[in-house]
């Protein structure tokens, strides 16, 4: 049976330098798994990997910022990835933080249709028009199974549920009760790399400083520039809120970083609560000397 190699872990844990180490020994290429490093725009802060090492890249930077890109859509592109890389008869292997597309590859997802560009519109300018309180009250009108699972603050799960809703007049669970899986005839190596916190967060504090050191300030100023609608997923993109804060004179440099910094800590506690809830049957595995972990994880693979 084909083995599709699955990388997850907290943002910051050093999942894509281990991939790109696996990569080179077993003969793989690399599929991005992070939803934020598919955008074309925002290299530095989405922490998008600066040397490929001849190493072939699948999904990083080749979406533009302008587009709601899908979770459905990013697994269709992942298909096709897999499909190119085992005709090469070399190893995929996933990377990334985004918990929701491992969910995809191993649960599978539902057949929901492409929702028409015009209601997708109509959906995030009604959003933007009632605030996301009123917008919710509308929905679960609409749509009662909404209640108690999707929280108010999240603009874009409402959003999503409000088109399915609007568009096909089925509740999005109702939809996500019935799942295609593509990888049903694949075996997953599933591998989460789990460092200890506090030397995460080590991690995260030079990871950031050099963010800033090699251009984030001037990466935002451009990503302004572009005016895009408020409402799309790049817009969450860490970093972005915080130094556009700075540029507007309402904090310092210093207090960018850190709040950056803080919001990246509270993201990645997001992280790891959402890794434990849904990736109990993956092999959790550190060790702060790469080149030991590297061995470890390709012992995993041949012995899987």
């Amino acid at each position: 049976m084909q083995k599709i190699i699955l990388i997850a872990g907290p943002t910051g844990s050093g999942k894509s330098e281990i991939a790109l180490r696996l990569a080179k020994k077993i003969n793989g290429e690399i599929i991005n798994a992070d939803s934020m490093q598919v955008y074309k725009e925002i290299k530095i802060l989405s922490a998008r990997p600066e040397n490929y090492f001849n190493i072939t890249h699948y999904l990083y930077g080749s979406i533009s910022i302008r587009n709601n890109f899908s979770a459905g859509e990013w697994l269709k592109k992942a298909q096709l990835s897999v499909k190119k890389i085992i005709n090469k008869k070399k190893q995929p292997i996933f990377v990334g933080g985004t918990g929701l597309y491992f969910k995809l590859l191993t649960e599978g997802i539902s057949n929901i249709p492409k929702i028409p560009d015009l209601i997708r519109i109509k959906a995030r300018k009604l959003n933007t028009k009632l605030g996301n309180d009123k917008f919710y009250s509308l929905l679960i009108k609409l749509d009662p199974l909404v209640q108690n699972k999707i929280k108010k603050n999240d603009t874009h799960r409402l959003i999503r549920a409000y088109e399915v809703m609007t568009f096909t007049k089925k509740s999005l669970f109702n939809w996500q009760k019935k799942n295609t899986n593509y990888f049903s005839n694949y075996k997953f190596i599933k591998i989460y790399i789990n460092p200890k916190n506090i030397f995460l967060l080590k991690l995260l504090r030079l990871r950031l400083k050099k963010m800033f050191e090699q251009g984030a300030v001037d990466e935002v100023k451009k990503f302004i520039k572009l005016k895009i609608d408020p409402n799309l997923p790049a817009n969450k993109i860490l970093g972005i809120e915080e130094i556009n804060k700075y540029l507007g004179k309402k904090i310092s440099l210093e207090q960018s970083f850190e709040e950056t910094f803080i919001r990246t800590r509270r993201y990645v506690k997001r992280q790891r609560t959402w890794f434990r809830g849904h990736m109990k049957d993956w092999t959790s595995i550190f060790h702060p000397n790469f080149e030991i972990l590297t061995k470890k994880i390709i012992n995993l693979v041949t012995s899987s």
